[in-house]
Order: structure tokens, then sequence, then C-alpha cells
């Protein structure tokens, strides 16, 4: 009898046991993942290795092998402050004061509104840590000494009278993330030292020899920033690893943007010249992430993306690269700030081996934009009406890369020239590049139609003008534009406003 009920107790504690075990792994299954966004800076579809690039990145490769590589994948603007709003908000950067150009000096205000909802606020509201590690360029507010003295070499807007010793105003920390560290901008724009949280990170203030003139921190190394954002990432890999939170790292890279500064540990590793080492570079700090993920064992419920914040830069020396069999743009026309594929079409990698099966590929047509919407999906909650209004999720994508359904998208130049993509159509509405390839803003001759008209699947390169063909696809594709600068958003919801009056043909308004 006793032997009777002892079984039965070890069948009861057995099932138990197993019902718990199940249980945990629903729950191991329904855990939020961690969200790690790598941008790389001015890199374009042909300089990773797993596409045509001849620079070895095999992390990103490695990457590609074991997640999805989305093949249409676009930034909103073929500049990076733009793009990186875009990403940040999913609300394109030409509904904001910024119509054309960059943020190019420290007194630019911040691009994101105070209380503006962006994807560190959404995380962070929904149980996430958040932090920003690497380059901005979106506005940081200083404070400022009053009654600065400008001496002689120095010059107004070249943050020479900004207070480093007080915090600032506003960071990325007013944004939705916990942490930052990084630096306010570009290599190549003052001020040049770091910034942790609101504080810049200073010992003494010399002026920067060459480029951009202004004051640059004595310890501060260009050709050190990615080591430091490498380290600074890692170290908060191994932070969260001990907590039990989701985290969400947005890791935007300040390579391999001009100036084109490998550290020595990588220089002549290419065969390229520097910047094929400064892709190698780039391609490393990529590594320092997945191996701190599979150190504590978090890769596979870490959605990692990895992409850039818009084409490849002529300062990159281009034809030198082609010469050698390199081709950053990877044959498109055009590249960075231009309204041609070459300027906003980028790479776009995307491993969550709990979810995205190894080595698929999706044609889907993708914006940056929709990385707020992808996010919301994951954790199921609904976007306010002002929150991605130019975003729609691409998880079902992840789950199946032939769910493609996307609507148009739109493209945006330098110079504020506009382009919107309908399946395999795209029609760009000025007369050329719309940045710095020939036919520049201006240079195109009288002839030239007002439009542009392109069938990619059939002409990826851009080279057949088919406006006259079928104008009323011209008609048809404006006035999907205008819906959507007219409805502030280009999603399904509420009407919201533009910060501006929108010209989509990039011209002076006339009042």
């Amino acid at each position: 009898m006793f032997k009777r009920v002892s079984d039965m107790c070890r069948k009861t504690i057995a099932l138990v046991v197993s019902l718990l075990a199940v249980a945990g792994a629903a729950c191991a299954e329904q855990k939020q993942p961690n969200i790690i966004f790598i941008n790389a800076d001015d890199m374009g579809v042909g300089d990773v290795s797993h596409t045509t690039g001849l620079a070895p990145t095999p992390n990103i490769d490695r990457m590609a092998a074991e997640g999805m590589r989305f093949t249409d994948a676009h930034t909103a603007s073929a500049v990076c402050t733009p793009s990186r709003y875009a990403l940040l908000t999913g609300r394109y950067n030409w509904r904001t004061r910024l119509t054309a150009h960059v943020f190019s000096n420290p007194d630019c205000a911040p691009l994101i509104e105070p209380d503006e909802p962006t994807i560190a606020t959404l995380l962070s509201e929904n149980g996430y840590h958040t932090a920003c590690i690497g380059k901005w360029h979106l506005g940081i507010q200083w404070q400022y000494q009053q009654d600065y003295k400008f001496t002689a070499g120095q010059r107004p807007k070249q943050g020479w009278d900004i207070d480093f010793s007080k915090p600032a105003i506003i960071s990325p920390i007013s944004h939705g993330f916990d942490y930052f560290w990084g630096i306010a901008a570009s290599l190549d724009m003052p001020p040049y030292l770091y910034i942790e949280n609101k504080k810049a990170v200073t010992t003494e203030l010399v002026a920067k020899k060459g480029g951009r003139k202004g004051p640059m921190d004595i310890a501060f190394k260009p050709d050190g920033c990615l080591q430091s954002f490498a380290e600074k990432s890692v170290a908060y890999i191994d932070e969260r690893a001990k907590e039990d939170q989701p985290f969400f790292l947005y890791l935007p890279l300040s390579s391999p943007h001009s100036p084109v500064v490998p550290s020595d540990a990588w220089k002549g590793k290419s065969g390229l010249g520097r910047y094929g080492d400064f892709l190698m570079e780039t391609d490393w700090v990529v590594g320092q992430v997945l191996a701190a993920l599979d150190k504590h064992g978090l890769a596979e419920n870490t959605l990692v993306i990895f992409s850039t914040d818009n084409g490849c830069s002529n300062s990159a020396g281009i034809p030198n690269l082609i010469q050698q069999g390199h081709n950053p743009c990877g044959g498109l026309r055009g590249h960075k700030a231009d309204i041609y594929e070459g300027g906003h079409r980028v790479p776009f990698v995307v491993r969550w081996p709990a979810l995205v099966k190894p080595n698929t590929v999706t044609s889907r047509l993708t914006c940056q934009t929709d990385f707020i919407s992808t996010c919301a999906d994951i954790l199921g909650v609904e976007l306010a009406a002002n929150s991605g209004v130019d975003s729609v999720s691409f998880l079902p994508t992840l789950k199946d890369p032939s769910k493609v359904e996307r609507d148009a998208v739109v493209h945006h130049s330098i110079n504020g020239s506009f382009a919107i993509r309908e399946g395999d159509w795209k029609l760009i509405l000025c007369k050329g590049s719309g940045g710095w390839t020939y036919p520049k803003p201006g240079d195109a001759p009288a002839e030239f139609p007002d439009v542009q008209l392109f069938n990619l699947a059939e002409d990826l390169g851009e080279t057949n003008n088919l406006q006259a063909e079928y104008p009323e696809r011209v008609t048809a594709m404006t006035e999907v534009l205008k819906r959507y600068v007219e409805n502030g958003r280009s999603t399904e919801g509420p009407a919201q406003n533009n910060a501006t009056e929108v010209n989509i043909y990039a011209l002076p308004i006339k009042r």
C-alpha cells in the first residue's frame, strides 16, 4: 500500500515538474526580446562582403547567415540628421523644420520635439532599459557662457561659447534613453569630445587643427571612437545581462563617414586603402556586440539589426574604389545626398534566432521608419496617434519573408527633393539627382523633363526615364504623395500636422 502511494506521489511530482517546465518554456517564449539597432554612417549596399564588397565584413555576414537580409531597404533621407530622426520617430523628416540639409554646427536646436514619441520612449514605457551609444547628430541644447569674448581664430557657431562645466539642457536622455555615451555629431563637426548623459567629458580644451574648427578635448582621438563605442556597448550588455529586464541599445556609429580614420590596428588590413580598413573596423564593432551576447547566452532572444544612415559618400573616393573592383553603391545610380537609389538604398540585416529563420532573404520594400511600428507589434501595443505616422511593421516579414506587402515609401534628398516608390515604380519630382551627382540641382539642361519615372524591376540603374510614356502613373503617384503630405501621415489613423508647409517640388514656397 505504502509503495503504491509512494509511486503515485512520484508520478504526481513528475507531472507537476513537467507542467512547470512547459509553463516555464511558454514564459520564455513570451519574454520580450532585447533589441539592438546598429546604424553605420555613410555605408552603401556594396560595402558588405556578403553582397559585392571586397573589404571583409565577417560579422555582418554572420548576421545575414543567421538571420534575414532585406534587399530593398531604404533610409528616409539620403543624408544623416534627417534619416536618424526618421529612424527614431517613425516620421519623415520633411514633416519637421528640417526640410533640407543636415545639422552642421553645435548651435542647432534639437530636432526631436520635447514631448515627441521615439522608439526609446515606447520601449521605456514598456519595461525596457534603454541606451544610446555613439553619434547622435540630432541636436543637443547646451548652456552658454554669457558675454563670451571670442579670441583670435575662434568664430561663433563653433562651440567656443558653450559652458561645458554645466550639463546640457537637452540630450538623448531627454528623448527616452536611460543612458547616453557618445559624440554630438560627426567626427568633422565640433565640439570634439565625448558626452555622458548630459555632461561633456572634458579635461582641457584645445583648438582642433584642420577641418572644421572648434573646441576639442585634449584627450579626444577621432580614431579611437569606434573602440570607445565598442567598449561601452559591451560594458552595457554585461551590465544588463545581470538584470531581469529587457534592454534596447541604439548604436549609431561614426564610421565609415569622413574623416576616414581607422585605428592603427586596422590600417592596411583591407587592401583597399583607409576606407576599406574603416569598413573592417566598423564590422569589428558589430562582432564585439555579437560576442557579448554570446557570452551571456542572450543571442537567441535578442533582435539585432544592422543598417546604415544613408548611402556611401563621395568622400570615400568612390572612383578609386571602383577601379580596385569595390563598388560601395553596388552599381546603383548616385550616392549619399542623392535622390537616386545609391543615396538611400542601404544594407539592412536582421538577426533574431528565436523567430527569424537563418539565411533568409526578403524583397519587402522597407523604410527605416518602420522600426518603431515593428517594435510596437512585437510588444503587442498600439502606438499613439502621433507616433510612427510613417511606420509599417515588418514583423510579419520576419516570420515569413514572402510577406512583402507595404504601401508607398517616400524618399528625400539633401536639397529637399522628393521621390515616391510604389511597387516597382519610382517617381522623382526633380530634374536630376537633388544631391551631389550630375545633374546637380540647378545644373540639369533645360530640356530635361521636370520629373523622372523609372521601373526599378527592369531598370534598377535608373537610366530610362518613362515619364512621357506613363503620364497617368506620374499623376497617380503624385496624388499619393500629396495625400501623405496633407494627412500629416502615410499610414492609417487620425490626421496629424506637419511642422511647416511642405512643397513636394522642393521649390521656394510663394507666400
